[in-house]
């Protein structure tokens, strides 16, 4: 019984190293080859923006979601302008329909009045805070399968800040 327990701890930390590693190709994958789309960030509470050495982020596309009635897992839709700014928005269950020119962002919503795309906050470097309040954009890397990656926050000159 004892060889079996190590065979079988063994077996369990290659799939957990495999599922990690295939998770960072994934997500480099995206980095490298997604499409760029610049979500306007919402204000949100003063003494939540800047805690420590993170950045809370809220969406504008999320503040429509207390309008509608949306189902607890799907995608935002939404159509990037010529400078990839994201202007209209709609929620949906599936992938489809899906119009020409338009992008998916899986969404999840702990309650009815909100969305989460999975990049509601940004790590910076401790003492780079003040360069950040200027944000008014996140840019999020997206795919056709509506998997999104936060790359960085731009300002409103459409500046990536660093």
């Amino acid at each position: 019984m004892k060889k079996y327990k190590w065979l079988i701890i063994l077996l369990n930390l290659i799939f957990l190293l495999v599922y990690f590693n295939y998770s960072v190709a994934k997500k480099e994958e995206l980095s490298k080859n997604g499409q760029l789309v610049l979500l306007e960030l919402a204000p949100v509470d003063p003494r939540s923006l800047m805690q420590g050495d993170y950045m809370a982020l809220r969406y504008k596309i999320s503040e429509n979601a207390g309008s509608q009635n949306i189902a607890k897992r799907g995608y935002c839709v939404v159509q990037p302008d010529s400078n990839n700014i994201a202007r209209s928005a709609r929620f949906q269950k599936d992938r489809t329909p899906l119009n020409k020119g338009e992008q998916l962002i899986e969404y999840t919503s702990p309650d009815q009045w909100s969305i989460n795309i999975g990049a509601e906050s940004f790590f910076f470097q401790e003492g780079q805070a003040a360069k950040y309040e200027r944000a008014k954009y996140g840019g999020v890397k997206t795919d056709k399968k509506g998997n999104s990656l936060l790359t960085g926050l731009y300002d409103e000159h459409l500046k990536k800040i660093e």
